[in-house]
């Protein structure tokens, strides 16, 4: 067949699966949009950036999205006019509007659309931290109309893929119908632990596995993922454990959510009203890393915090888990589809900030209460959402499948 992945930061969730298509004879190529500079494991097209959106309000976020996907379809149309390329499949992410129109350009194609999330301006994420809700008819209305361009997106799709029960539960309730429910997978091969692992933080001290390391990732440092939560938890773990050192990996950029007050980051924000009861010789803000370094600090942590709204599950969680890494989650809907308290990890209430501290201080002042957690943790990963023995057979087959109807 010929199939191609439309992702404006591919290879992004396709990373393993575009290949492992192409390894089976499949005709592979990957549009994505022209400033995305990630390496891509099969031949990739470009399209331009797509043009400014002059309109404000409600109608802006449907807006950029149906001009990203014109853009994409006159992408599309040019490909089958100047190289011939007509595919069979066509698998895209509806995110960010890039398939709204794809079907206009090959009718014939069968379309199948990953499905990460759906939005809804109650119970979901965007009401559910009471110290950021914005309150009123005019944010509900806001979050309504991000759904338009995802919605054109699901119905126009075949099939939809969604990576993680929960995530697949936001979708309206007749596309679920034709969701199927497989994880991107984690290469637990990989991710592993390792007792030589090894983690230089910059000023040259350098952590392994046995010392007494609280962990804390996430793309950029915000609510989203916990990080004030986080940060407000950790004056009284490094007053209980004087040999604790908290290693801080993400950007100070924004992901999700509100954005801090113009000129200041939502770390800097946290540190100003934490002031001197957080001992900054301690806490190690890494920045954005490299994989390895990330994965040399889920093998030598003792714990690692995971905090989420009801949101898109982060790999980083299910990566720790699988490095053998005690994981503190979050009691929120998508970390307990993985996590059970007791059983593989340890679940804390969201907003619990004495909850947080506790957990972590149990945690490193005990490692071998543990051990039985971090073994179930790396099992639940392995067994339900190793890439080679799990999810990618899994993913073969419903693109394989889904392409013949």
């Amino acid at each position: 067949m010929k199939i191609l992945f439309v992702h404006q930061n591919f290879p992004g969730q396709f990373l393993h699966l575009a290949p492992a298509l192409a390894a089976r004879g499949h005709e592979v190529l990957a549009l994505t949009a022209e400033g995305n500079q990630r390496p891509s494991p099969v031949p990739t097209v470009r399209y331009r950036t797509p043009p400014e959106v002059a309109l404000q309000g409600l109608a802006r976020s449907y807006a950029e999205a149906a001009e990203r996907g014109a853009t994409v379809a006159r992408a599309c149309a040019q490909l089958s006019e100047t190289r011939g390329f007509v595919p069979d499949v066509v698998f895209g992410h509806g995110g960010w509007g890039e398939t709204m129109y794809l079907r206009e350009v090959w009718p014939e194609a069968r379309h199948l659309t990953y499905a990460e999330f759906y939005y809804h301006s109650r119970g979901l994420d965007t009401d559910f931290d009471p110290e950021f809700r914005r309150t009123g008819l005019g944010p509900r209305l806001g979050t309504a109309s991000r759904r338009a361009h995802l919605l054109m997106a699901l119905e126009d799709a075949d099939a939809a893929l969604a990576p993680t029960a929960w995530q697949a539960s936001t979708l309206p309730d007749h596309v679920r119908a034709k969701t199927t429910v497989i994880h991107d997978g984690i290469d637990t091969e990989r991710v592993r632990p390792d007792p030589s692992a090894r983690l230089e933080l910059p000023g040259g001290k350098v952590l392994k596995p046995g010392d007494e390391v609280v962990s804390f990732v996430s793309r950029n440092l915000e609510p989203y993922r916990g990080i004030h939560v986080f940060l407000r938890a950790l004056p009284a773990v490094l007053e209980a454990r004087p040999e604790a050192e908290v290693v801080i990996v993400g950007g100070e950029g924004q992901s999700y959510g509100p954005a801090p007050r113009p000129g200041q980051s939502w770390k800097r924000r946290f540190l100003d009203e934490l002031g001197p009861s957080i001992d900054l010789a301690r806490v190690h803000f890494l920045g954005q890393v490299p994989y390895r370094q990330f994965l040399a600090l889920m093998q030598v942590t003792r714990v690692h915090a995971y905090l989420s709204y009801p949101f898109v599950l982060s790999w980083s969680m299910l990566e720790a888990m699988s490095a053998g890494a005690l994981v503190v989650g979050s009691r929120t809907p998508p970390v307990e589809e993985v996590i059970r308290d007791g059983g593989n990890g340890r679940l804390v209430e969201f907003f619990d900030v004495a909850g947080w501290s506790r957990a972590l201080i149990a945690a490193l002042a005990d490692p071998a209460r543990d051990a039985d957690l971090r073994a179930a943790a790396r099992r639940t990963v392995v067994e339900g959402y190793d890439l080679k023995s799990v999810c990618l057979p899994r993913l073969i087959a419903f693109v394989e499948g889904r392409a013949q109807g």
